[in-house]
């Protein structure tokens, strides 16, 4: 054990990162972590597994000090908080990696590629930056066990998914349906609706729209009185016009008939569109047009609008002509039926209805008896006119004779192979069309334009849903998937997430409350290679199914398949029907094209393929509370110890991903919350307020920055700047800032504290003061010290980090180092160790212990540093790690909360005083006579009282006076806060606002007392507090006045001849130090100072020699009419000065 404490001359928190990790891993400190709380209470966390496909940024060090802080805590809380880290290994970021590496799309992979070789290829993409992914953990001093990993992708991982996927086959929450889902043609699969509400996924984008015009087939006698009938229909997706079969109107909405001219070709016509939208389309001057006057061209073109009007259930049922007939329809199609979802918020309150391309569409279809416009591709099936790669099919992929029987192939093969959006092109490598040449909406439009079937046609700005991963647009396309039937348990959903505790509250009850309200089933079905696949084996007529759930019973059911001689041997060679035992797993591979090769015998004799799907991988994921311990292959007894997690986190962007998924599944297979608090931590913006990308050339790479700065300055400044759940704008100056302001105070008072405990010796070897009977401010402080740990631990348990590293920021900058050890210096200085210096030691060193344990869990390299530091010369505590030690509990019987009240004024009124000096360039060195403060009652002056000497010695005045709050001397104002009183008073907030300015002393006495006032204004009460208003004392003659709260402070600002010289006095102390530190004098070295003669400044130097002899240890002070060496400036004028140290 060292007898010194240890000296630095400065802080370099990147060392101090680099040097404790390294003391971390010889010591193995996170193994013993966990080894010294084994047996007691569980604190069980989940961690959200990463793809380690792409490069850790800086949000990840965000996310990962959110976990790492609570669960630091939670283990010196004397908690066994077990960190299994996880690695995401499927899904569409791996493989669209993998086809950007190799040069190919999704079309390639069975053909230039095998599945297999490409399947290899993924399972190597996705450990691609695994080693910078256990760098950052590591060197961000994240606490997690990565050395036994779950992965998605590891066989016995799967088996559970399979078992969870029979346990909600069995329980009838898998189906499998034809619905219009979210499929994206870039990523070549559909998405589930979870995946299309991620942050970011819907988009403001500008398309074409176009007016089209229904020509009617049997129109109502008024419709036929003026050019040809029309139905006015708008959409947004003009390439989806050839499917339309069906226009919708709103059964109780108004519609009526326009007489008027088509703007394009000129043409005569009657328009029929919702009453309430004519003028969206009429501008209302041009109603008083004459129609006759018209001339093609004419810019401003005139209507007129029919008097009668007709409910839309009235015009149900009328027919129109195809649209655009390329492809024959049905023969219930093109008529006007009613649905309840029509509007009039836009368009012309008639909806186009293309059931291939809509879910409300495809239901207002069924309802009617109308499928949706299919064509048949040359394999025989059945698909819409818009093929997976999201173009309209190519002439040569339809069957030959459905294009003879049923298809206009002058008409459609103009438009034939053309991408419904162009951005599809670039993905699939064609050079047909380009994101800037023009689009198919475009020419569509165009081309309506030119056959007199064009109303209007615009650019428009509306929000469209984006793919997730490939951020490219989706469409809404009809597709065979598997769904969980999640609407089944909707409700036992909402009532569990009304257990959970999300920080904030905000995004459990909106963002992710609202999201299950309005939940629909969870498309579970994904057409792609790399992923868990669907374990459900079906007959080719899809009237027998088996659903797999464990390798136990795949091998049971391969043995009776090859026993009933549908299959001939198993694909993994080297094993036989036998091995499905654990020892087996790592050589059996459940991937494609293993688990394809698989045909299983139904009960009735029928060869069963797998359903080609895979799962969605968000089911991956949020399966992860099951599949990391492989259950069911453990007991429940050792699963209730892991389950449900008490606390897990990730970015906002999982709210309706991992989050999602985690509740569904538990909800669904145990009937419980997957976990019981989740911080959701916000974005992560550059300083001006913009999203990080390489792109945008705004990224902050994590390493560099801990490299700079150390990983505690970083995770200090993204916790203690903004809540976790807020969007935090980066700032490297905020870096900075935090390593200077917080983490430098710190240095400095442990600095001083060594410093003078070296000199005497100080090792803590004393027995311990009672704190009753130390000094008043040493109560104080401790005081202060036990109100924070209540605090601290307060903000921690109720995951509120940045309220508790502002708290100790606080204590630390503003109490302990700017208020106790400024007050306290001389306490450390010279002579003998008696009662009040050693309290000073013992106090100071608590505060110190204390502190860094606080900070251990949002700051943990420099907190073990100082830890260490402190504890290894006393041996006050054995532990080797701050991280071992016990978390601090706070002593109610040292808290004195009137103490601390005492001392808050003292700190206020010497706030306001010194800012008073500032506002006229006093120096507070310059003694002033006096003070003077109107008090509220007599609580408040004797509160004052108690620290009028302080108060007097920090500001440098020679008295305090007290006067009554109603003392005519003092003249006040009050300012109403509109921010936080109108949206209490909205209404009477502008006669408030006046009543409030024009207060009496009276009625602002009374505020001041009692903390609050009641005003009646227009018959409403309204009550006042003092936080809703600013109290403003203006400056008398002589005097300045300020103020802060209820605490008002009037500054005598005469400066006397004698106050002048006493302050040129101890200008000279302060000269003569600096210059005691520049020379290298030890603090305990006496000297003599010579001084050179100036008319100015004898006077005050003769007048207060003793006073500067005191404060600078100078056994004597001379004033000579020499030159001497060194040159000081004291009120600007320059003097010279020798000092010398006695022997």
């Amino acid at each position: 054990m060292s007898s010194k404490f240890p000296e630095y001359d400065h802080l370099d928190l990147s060392e101090v990162n680099k040097e404790v990790l390294k003391e971390w891993e010889e010591k193995d400190v996170f193994k013993k972590s966990l080894e010294t709380r084994q047996g007691h209470p569980r604190f069980v966390f989940y961690e959200g597994p990463p793809s380690a496909n792409g490069m850790p940024g800086i949000h990840h060090v965000i996310a990962r000090s959110i976990k790492d802080i609570f669960c630091r805590f939670k283990t010196m809380k004397g908690f066994y908080v077990s960190r299994k880290a996880g690695w995401d290994t499927h899904g569409l970021p791996v493989e669209l990696g993998v086809e950007k590496t190799l040069g190919i799309t999704k079309e390639d992979i069975g053909k230039t590629i095998s599945v297999e070789e490409y399947n290899n290829a993924c399972r190597k993409e996705v450990m691609k930056y695994t080693k910078e992914w256990e760098d950052l953990t590591r060197k961000m001093g994240y606490w997690v066990d990565m050395s036994d990993p779950y992965i998605t992708y590891d066989t016995r991982y799967i088996e559970t998914l399979w078992y969870l996927l029979k346990d909600l086959y069995k329980k009838g929450f898998l189906y499998k349906g034809y619905t219009i889902q979210p499929y994206s043609p870039a990523a070549g699969t559909g998405l589930s609706t979870h995946e299309l509400n991620q942050p970011g996924c819907y988009r403001d984008v500008k398309d074409t729209t176009c007016t089209a015009q229904f020509a009617i087939k049997n129109p109502l006698a008024e419709w036929t009185q003026f050019g040809d009938p029309f139905f006015l229909a708008w959409t947004t997706t003009p390439w989806t016009l050839p499917s339309n079969v069906l226009l919708a109107v709103g059964p109780n909405i108004d519609y009526c008939a326009v007489q008027t001219y088509n703007s394009y070709t000129g043409k005569p016509m009657t328009a029929v569109l919702a009453k309430s939208l004519v003028n969206a389309y009429f501008p209302e001057k041009n109603a008083e047009l004459p129609l006759e006057d018209y001339r093609p061209g004419d810019k401003h073109v005139p209507f007129r609008v029919l008097d009668k009007t007709w409910k839309g259930s009235e015009i149900a049922g009328i027919g129109y002509e195809q649209l655009i007939p390329w492809v024959k329809a049905s023969d219930n199609t093109f008529k006007v039926v009613t649905g309840d979802f029509v509007t009039t918020e836009d368009g012309t309150g008639i909806v186009h209805i293309a059931p291939t391309f809509g879910a409300d569409d495809a239901k207002l279809g069924k309802e009617y008896g109308v499928p949706g416009l299919m064509m048949t591709d040359k394999d025989g099936n059945q698909r819409p006119m818009v093929d997976l790669k999201g173009k309209y099919f190519k002439l040569e992929d339809l069957d030959p004779q459905f294009v003879r029987g049923c298809v206009n192939v002058d008409l459609y093969g103009e438009y034939a192979g053309r991408y419904v959006k162009n951005e599809y092109a670039s993905e699939w490598k064609e050079e047909t069309s380009r994101p800037d040449d023009t689009t198919l909406d475009i020419d569509l439009s165009v081309m309506l334009k030119q056959q007199n079937k064009a109303f209007r046609i615009e650019k428009y700005v509306h929000n469209y849903p984006h793919c997730w991963r490939t951020d490219k647009p989706v469409l809404y396309y009809p597709l065979d998937s598997w769904f969980i039937r999640a609407t089944a348990c909707k409700d036992r959903m909402v009532e569990l997430n009304n257990t959970i505790n999300w920080k904030p509250a905000s995004t459990g009850s909106g963002r992710f409350g609202k999201w299950l309200e309005n939940l629909q089933d969870w498309n579970l079905s994904r057409s792609r290679y790399w992923g868990t696949p669907l374990p459900i084996w079906r007959t080719e007529d899809g009237k027998e199914e088996k659903c797999i759930g464990s390798l136990k019973e795949l091998f049971e059911e391969m043995r009776k398949a090859v026993q009933a001689g549908v299959m001939t041997e198993i694909p993994w060679k080297g094993l036989g029907l036998n091995a499905a035992s654990e020892k087996e797993f790592d050589k059996i591979d459940l991937h494609r094209p293993y688990v394809d090769q698989i045909v299983l015998v139904s009960d009735s004799g029928k060869p069963m393929h797998r359903e080609s799907d895979l799962i969605d991988v968000w089911f991956d994921s949020g399966a992860m509370p099951f599949a990391q311990v492989f259950y069911p292959h453990i007991s429940e007894d050792e699963f209730a110890q892991i389950y449900p997690a008490d606390f897990i986190a990730e970015g906002v962007d999982q709210t309706r991903g991992w989050f999602y998924t985690l509740h569904a599944i538990s909800t669904m297979v145990k009937d419980s919350v997957a976990f019981k608090n989740v911080v959701s931590n916000g974005l992560v913006l550059d300083k001006n307020g913009n999203k990080m990308s390489k792109r945008l050339g705004n990224a902050v790479d994590p390493f560099s920055t801990i490299d700079k700065y150390g990983s505690d300055p970083l995770r200090w400044y993204m916790i203690t700047n903004a809540s976790p759940w807020d969007n935090l704008r980066f700032d490297m100056e905020g870096i900075e800032e935090a390593r200077r302001k917080f983490f430098g105070t710190l240095y400095n008072t442990y600095s001083f504290f060594v410093l003078y405990a070296n000199v005497d010796q100080y090792r803590d070897q004393y027995p311990s003061i009672p704190v009753a009977q130390r000094p008043e401010i040493d109560r104080w402080i401790l005081s202060l010290l036990h109100s924070l740990v209540k605090e601290v631990d307060e903000a921690y348990n109720t995951y509120e980090p940045t309220k508790a590293g502002r708290a100790i920021a606080d204590f630390v900058n503003d109490h302990l180092s700017n208020w106790y050890v400024r007050l306290n210096r001389k306490r450390f200085w010279g002579g003998e160790m008696d009662e009040d210096k050693l309290s000073a030691y013992q106090t100071l060193y608590e505060c110190l212990v204390t502190v860094v344990k606080l900070i251990a869990p949002i700051a943990p390299f420099y907190s073990d540093k100082l830890y260490l530091d402190l504890t290894s010369v006393t041996g006050s505590e054995r532990f080797e790690s701050v991280h071992l030690a016990d978390f601090p509990v706070a002593n109610e019987a040292v808290i004195d909360k009137e103490l601390e009240r005492q001392m808050y004024l003292a700190q206020a009124a010497s706030s306001i005083v010194l800012a008073l000096r500032r506002k006229v360039s006093i120096k507070v060195r310059q003694p002033l006579s006096r003070i003077m403060i109107p008090v509220t009652d007599e609580t408040q002056k004797r509160a004052i009282q108690a620290v009028e000497s302080l108060i007097l010695s920090e500001v440098n005045v020679k008295e305090l006076h007290f006067v009554d709050s109603a003392n005519e001397m003092l003249v006040k104002r009050v300012k109403p806060d509109f921010k936080k009183l109108g949206p209490r008073y909205g209404k009477i907030m502008k006669q408030l606002a006046e009543e409030i300015r024009i207060m009496s002393k009276e009625k602002m006495n009374e505020l001041e007392k009692n903390g609050f006032i009641t005003f009646e204004v227009a018959g409403q009460q309204a009550v006042i507090t003092l936080d809703d208003v600013e109290i403003i004392s203006e400056d008398i003659p002589g005097w300045l006045v300020g103020n802060e709260g209820n605490l008002t402070v009037a500054l005598d600002i005469s400066v006397t001849d004698e106050l002048r010289n006493e302050g040129i006095a101890r200008e000279l102390v302060n000269r003569i130090q600096n210059l005691r530190k520049a020379k290298g004098f030890e603090i305990t070295d006496r000297i003599s100072v010579l001084l050179s003669s100036h008319p100015g400044i004898d006077e005050a130097v003769n007048a207060n020699a003793a006073y500067i002899r005191g404060q600078v240890l100078a056994d004597s002070i001379e004033i000579t009419a020499e030159t001497l060496e060194d040159e000081i400036e004291i009120d600007d004028q320059p003097l010279t000065i020798r000092i010398r140290k006695k022997n």
